[in-house]
This record gives C-alpha cells, sequence and structure tokens, in this order.
C-alpha cells in the first residue's frame, strides 16, 4: 500500500455504507483522517454502524441531515448508488467539495498494476476471466479482482504487492466519482441504454462509462469491442493505444473471430465453441479478455486452459445443474432487456424463461424478437409480469404463466417443461422489488431447484 498523507488529520464524509463505505472508513481512518460516516439506516438496525463506532469512528445515522455541510470537510466519500441529486452531493459540489467512490480512494493507495472493466454487459465475467488468466503467468505477481463484482477495491489495494494486478470492474456509479484513477489497461466490453432513470439521458450514461480511459496516456491501452460505429467513434476519445476485439472480424489488431476459430491477430487461439460457456456475448467476453491477457505476456496454453474449464460467474448465465433432462441456468445479473436477450442467443434448445423485476417505466418490446426465436413457455413475476406478459404475447408465445416470484416459478417452469429444454432465470428487471439484490434473487432461484430436485432435504 502507498504511503499517503493526503487525508492525515483531515476530515472526511463518508456518506452511505454497505461493502464499499464500511472498507473505505476503516481505510480512512487508517490513513489518520477524522472520518465521519452518515447513513440513512437507523442505529439500532445497522450492524456497519455499529461496528464503525466501536472502532472509533464517529457515527450519524437515520437519514443524511443538511448540517453535515457544514462541518468543513476535505472530500466526500459516497456510496456508487447514491445519485448525485441528493442533496448532501449536491451541496457538497456547490462548496467545491469533492466527491469521490470509493474505486477512487483505491486507486491512491494501490501500488500494483490497474486494469480496469466496464460496459453494459459482460464485466463481471470479463473481469474475472482476465483475472484467471493473469494467475496463469509465472514469476509474476497476483492478480485480483476487485471493484463492482463485490469484492471491495479499497481492500484489495491494501494488500496488492507492487508486482500484483488489480482487475476491477467498473460500474458508470463507480466512474462519476473518480479523478486520478488511470487503469494501465481499460476495457469497455459494450455500452447499450441502461440505468437511464440514474443518469438522466443516455448521453450521461456514455460519458460516465468513458471516464474509464479519461486519464490514459500514451503508455496505456484501451480495449474496446469493434463491432458498433459508436463504439469505435468513441475510441478516438482516448489518448491510449487503441486495441479492439471484434466477433465479427471487423479488426485484427486485436483478438477476433474467424470461421468460427479465435485469434490474437494472427496467431490462432482456439475454437470458438470450445468455450465452456454458452452464447455469442461470452466469445465477446472472451476475445476482450484474451486480448488483455496477451497485452501482458500469457501464454496461449493459460488462456486456453482457462477458457475451457471456466463454468460462469455466478448469477451471470451460471449453469446450476442437469435435472432429468432440463439444464437449469441463474442468470439473476441480467437486470436489462439486452443482457436476456444476448443469454438467449446462447442456447439452440427450447427455453422456459422466468423473468420479470422491479418496473423502471420501461416496457419489453424489444425483447420480443429473441422471446420469439429461443422462448416456448414465459414464467412472470414482480412489478413487471403483466409488461413482460405484453411482450410474450407480441413474440407470439402462447404459454405464458403469472407466478409471485423466481422461487415459485421454479416448479411452474419444471411442469411446462420437457427433456431437453433449457429452464432459465433471467429477469431483464433488477430486484429490488421483491430481493435485496441480485444475489439474493439468484440464491433463491438455486434453492428451489435443490427443493425440487430433492437436494435441500439432504443437506
Amino acid at each position: 500500500m502507498k504511503s499517503v498523507e493526503q487525508y492525515r488529520n483531515q476530515k472526511v464524509l463518508v456518506l452511505g455504507l454497505a461493502k464499499s463505505g464500511v472498507n473505505a472508513a476503516r481505510l480512512l481512518h487508517k490513513l489518520g483522517a477524522f472520518v465521519t460516516v452518515n447513513d440513512k439506516k437507523d442505529f439500532d438496525n445497522n450492524p456497519d454502524a455499529q461496528e464503525l463506532l466501536s472502532e472509533g469512528i464517529k457515527v450519524i445515522t437515520g437519514g443524511h441531515p443538511l448540517s453535515l455541510l457544514d462541518e468543513d470537510f476535505k472530500v466526500v466519500v459516497k456510496n456508487p448508488g447514491i445519485p448525485y441529486s441528493n442533496p448532501i452531493v449536491s451541496g457538497a459540489l456547490e462548496k467545491h467539495i469533492p466527491v469521490i467512490t470509493e474505486v477512487e480512494l483505491a486507486a491512491q493507495i494501490l501500488e500494483g498494476e490497474l486494469i480496469g472493466v466496464t460496459g453494459t454487459n459482460g464485466k463481471t465475467t470479463t473481469t474475472t476471466l482476465i483475472t484467471m488468466m493473469l494467475n496463469q503467468r509465472n514469476n509474476a505477481g497476483k492478480a485480483y479482482v476487485a471493484g463492482n463484482i463485490g469484492v471491495p477495491a479499497s481492500t484489495v489495494a491494501q494488500k496488492a504487492q507492487a508486482a500484483d494486478t488489480m482487475v476491477t470492474e467498473l460500474s458508470s456509479f463507480m466512474l462519476c466519482g473518480i479523478d486520478t484513477l488511470r487503469p494501465h489497461i481499460a476495457v469497455i466490453t459494450n455500452i447499450y441504454s441502461t440505468h437511464l432513470d440514474w443518469h438522466g439521458n443516455r448521453d450521461n450514461y456514455v460519458k460516465a462509462k468513458m471516464r474509464i480511459t479519461m486519464n490514459q496516456t500514451a503508455d496505456d491501452y484501451l480495449v474496446i469491442n469493434w463491432d458498433s460505429q459508436e463504439w469505435r467513434d468513441l475510441s478516438k476519445q482516448s489518448k491510449a493505444q487503441v486495441v479492439p476485439f471484434s466477433r465479427q472480424g471487423n479488426s485484427k489488431a486485436g483478438a477476433y473471430e474467424e470461421n468460427g476459430k479465435l485469434y490474437f491477430k494472427d496467431e490462432y487461439i482456439m475454437d470458438a465453441k470450445a468455450i465452456k460457456i454458452p452464447g455469442d456475448h461470452n466469445v465477446e467476453n472472451a476475445l476482450a479478455a484474451i486480448t488483455v491477457a496477451k497485452l501482458q505476456g500469457v501464454a496461449t496454453s493459460g488462456i486456453v486452459q482457462v477458457l475451457k474449464t471456466f463454468s460462469g460467474v455466478r448469477h451471470r448465465t451460471q449453469y446450476v445443474e442437469t435435472y432429468e433432462g432440463r439444464q437449469f441456468y441463474n442468470d439473476s445479473k441480467a437486470t436489462n432487456i439486452v443482457s436476456t436477450e444476448m443469454a438467449l442467443k446462447g442456447f439452440d434448445q427450447p427455453v422456459v424463461l422466468l423473468a420479470g423485476g422491479l418496473d423502471r417505466g420501461n416496457t419489453f418490446e424489444k425483447l420480443a424478437p429473441a422471446l420469439k426465436d429461443h422462448v416456448k413457455t414465459l414464467i412472470v413475476f414482480g412489478e413487471t409480469a403483466q409488461k413482460m406478459a405484453d411482450a410474450g404475447k407480441l413474440a407470439g408465445i402462447d404459454d405464458i404463466e403469472f407466478t409471485e416470484n423466481c422461487e415459485t416459478a421454479v416448479p411452474v417452469a419444471w411442469k411446462r417443461s420437457n427433456s431437453g429444454d433449457i429452464i432459465m432465470l433471467s429477469p431483464a428487471c433488477a430486484s429490488w422489488d421483491q430481493y435485496p439484490n441480485f444475489e439474493v434473487r439468484g440464491d433463491r432461484f438455486i434453492k428451489a431447484i435443490e427443493k425440487l430436485t430433492g437436494k435441500a432435504e439432504e443437506n
């Protein structure tokens, strides 16, 4: 960990807890700052706040009092999910108090190399693949996953040594709160339209994503999907060396697919069908990871070993099990239409799809073509159940069933399925109408499968 003196004896406000806030508060306390933590959850039901108070950190809970802005804070470290319309955040900016996210703090203390991964879809899988591939290197430091993947970057940055690499999944929310963060290699998997309720419009969302490269120089690399003219145009904003990847063979300057085979420049890597996780979107994720691995000197044999054995990230088109000829997949992290569309395109078999969740005001007509081509039965639940059913009718699906949630959907899906079918949870919606997060939703889905197959009773 780098020796950082800029926070010593300075007042710092950590706004919002959860994993990132708790770890940011502890790191700042360690760096000698006078830390105040502010969280809206009341103290009695806030074990994180209770622990931080016991460690000597000041905590204010139960709301966000504007009087906090009178305390002359040097910086505010906010939870990424808190919008800039929050009165404390907007008030701090009006007072010219810097507002950053925890990943910026982590980058300031990191001794090792930083690789950043962003994009609308594929971030978690690509981050994981890159980390696994880098750990195939001999006589090199260790690669760690961090960031939006669920591992606080500030924790990883404290243990990473100079020879190590922190492979960090960076959400648009996180990137809005960076200042000096500079990845040696930045990866943009793709950019579609999502989180527009938070960002206000697509232009703001795209600008947030592009912040991953704003501090890069000609000594760095931007690895970017080359299969959209928009993404190719966006790459011109970067000062880094641009290295493309393309599933459609639009460039051979990086990793690409041609006639079902994967290459890096002129070197054959492996057949696309040999990748263990299904779907064209996972070929794209693999190409992005191959590009980074090759830039970092990973041998082809190590790359192939990872891609042939990696069975998927939990909650992202995660294979759960096969029971009486049906394959179950958990794609709970599919919180938008494009994610579900990509997951469906990964299968040739008939799909019984479990979908629905938080209503953000959008409809699902854009999902209809993928539903038509891949889905035999649609099981819908949550706030968007009717909207999802309407998309299913538009797609010509006759078998549409309503149920309470993803758990009750499992036995319904089982009854409507046949041997050879895929039963997949891929909601196309956030989980917050019924579950704290997509991880809990996916775990409940898996438990329902275990109950169906009898495994739950065996444990």
